[in-house]
């Protein structure tokens, strides 16, 4: 073990009545990717947002290269060795990448109090270029780039000379196959140069692979903890699930049967279909059928989704549901067509809103009476989806930016399902969520398509696109490159060759 450079003693965190932390110790030394796994709500990302400088711990101490820890912001946090990538978008619009970069730092370009734009830009080139970031420069406008490539600004921003510790929060599950291998080789190179890295992460498969030491939590509490020979042993998987939820979960994640059938009825139609990064798709989605689409980054599964509920342009072709032609997310809504968005907290959700409200937003219509909304019947529409969900929450009055990432998607579902969408397009469905929840969500999506619903679910899991799609469309540059018809003998490396 190397040299001790985090300590945390007897941790606790508290929202109101709720226990986030009870009595955690968590040692981070030299030269460890130290991974933290857990359910949603168990007290990861608390531990490391408290380290980070995000928010006060209720009591408890820390220790930082030897002396007393309690950064007041991130900022601060970093500028003294410990940096932290977020999960969520963390980037300022409006900006340059250059003043995302250096975002806190602004004095170091500036005299006479005017900052000096060239010589910012310059710098911010300089840390794209050494990160192999190419296609963004220093003065390029952040608005103009997709979610991906603004956790690559994050990256870029978190780390310099002065990082000790690196906390990577969920943040591969935001990137690419390019982006996440930026990230690793980051990893990589601050281990050898005998930094740490806090690793949080519900891939397993890159847990595996990566960490060198974890630390398991619920509800709260560490329930143990795992050495090198014990992640790479053979029964790894099976005891951190069992540490995670309290229970054996087996391996039964996806679906048992190899049966494609579906009812004949077409639910939703793409005929020739071209638009931004989409060329001649086409494709005929049946009722009882899941349909997956994958692909690697930029090759147009997304847009896909968005032109199926009305929310990108189309340049040529048709989208339609029941003879109905599908150009806005009104016509979409009102032909039960539902979507899941891939960036739940800026498209799917009101953070800043209740339970009950996200859930009953696309049903409003349905609880009204002269334009008056029925309390007692938003009420009741919320609940029902609360119990039928298990969303853990104290009401349906608690806001939604409180829950955990899995409750949050939860809540994304819930609003489709109250509102009776007979086609449901998913977005990256299980992004950022536990095995607990994914195992959960996918016996709903399976369920979903037993009641006969349609069922479109974009990943970039391939794991999740082969054990739960009847029919699965690979992507690439912008057109259908190939269709699986779903197998017990489909593997990944059949996939992948058709994505690269």
């Amino acid at each position: 073990m190397g040299e001790i450079l985090l300590e945390v003693k007897k941790m606790n965190k508290k929202y109101g009545p709720i226990v986030a932390l009870k009595d955690v110790d968590l040692t981070i030394s030299r030269g460890e990717v130290h991974g933290l796994v857990g359910e949603n709500g168990s007290g990861k990302s608390t531990i490391t947002s408290i380290a980070a400088g995000m928010q006060p711990r209720t009591s408890g101490e820390m220790i930082f290269l030897g002396e007393e820890w309690n950064p007041s912001s991130m900022i601060e946090a970093q500028h003294n060795g410990l940096s932290m990538i977020l999960q969520e978008a963390n980037t300022i619009p409006g900006c340059t990448v250059a003043e995302n970069l250096f975002a806190g730092r602004e004095n170091e370009f500036a005299k006479w109090g005017f900052v000096n734009s060239k010589k910012m830009n310059k710098a911010a080139d300089e840390i794209l270029d050494k990160f192999g970031i190419t296609h963004m420069r220093g003065k390029d406008p952040i608005d103009q780039f997709g979610f991906e490539d603004r956790k690559l600004i994050e990256i870029a921003r978190a780390v310099d000379d002065k990082t000790e510790i690196l906390v990577v929060d969920e943040t591969t599950t935001a990137l690419s196959l390019e982006g996440r291998q930026i990230l690793y080789k980051l990893m990589d190179d601050m281990i050898k140069r005998n930094k740490a890295v806090i690793f949080i992460s519900h891939d397993m498969d890159e847990i595996l692979e990566k960490c060198t030491i974890l630390t398991v939590l619920r509800d709260g509490e560490i329930r143990g903890v795992l050495n090198e020979d014990e992640i790479k042993s053979v029964q790894s998987l099976g005891t951190i699930r069992q540490l995670m939820v309290g229970r054996d979960i087996g391996d039964k994640f996806f679906r048992g049967d190899f049966d494609s059938g579906h009812l004949d009825e077409v639910a939703l139609e793409f005929s020739n279909v071209s638009g931004p990064n989409v060329k001649e798709f086409n494709l005929q989605l049946h009722k009882g059928e899941i349909v997956g689409i994958g692909g690697l980054s930029g090759c147009g599964m997304h847009e896909v989704g968005k032109m199926g509920f009305g929310m990108e342009n189309i340049d040529k072709g048709h989208v339609r549901s029941g003879g109905h032609e599908i150009s806005s997310a009104k016509e979409a809504t009102d032909n039960k067509i539902g979507y899941i968005s891939k960036n739940r907290d800026t498209e799917a959700l009101i953070l800043q809103g209740s339970i009950d409200t996200n859930i009953t937003m696309a049903s409003l219509a349905d609880i009204s009476k002269a334009g008056f909304i029925s309390p007692k019947k938003k009420a009741k529409l919320a609940k029902e989806q609360i119990d039928l969900l298990e969303i853990k929450c104290k009401s349906g009055k608690q806001w939604v930016n409180t829950l955990s990432g899995g409750n949050k998607q939860k809540v994304s579902f819930a609003k489709w399902i109250a509102k009776g969408s007979e086609i449901v397009i998913m977005d990256c469905p299980t992004r950022g969520v536990d095995i607990g929840v994914k195992q959960a969500m996918y016996e709903l999506i399976n369920q979903m398509k037993c009641e006969g619903k349609a069922i479109l679910m974009i990943s970039e899991e391939l794991s999740e696109l082969i054990g739960m799609s009847d029919r699965l469309i690979i992507m690439k540059d912008s057109k259908i490159s190939k269709e699986f018809t779903r197998s017990e003998s489909l593997s990944e490396s059949d996939v992948i060759e058709y994505m690269i």
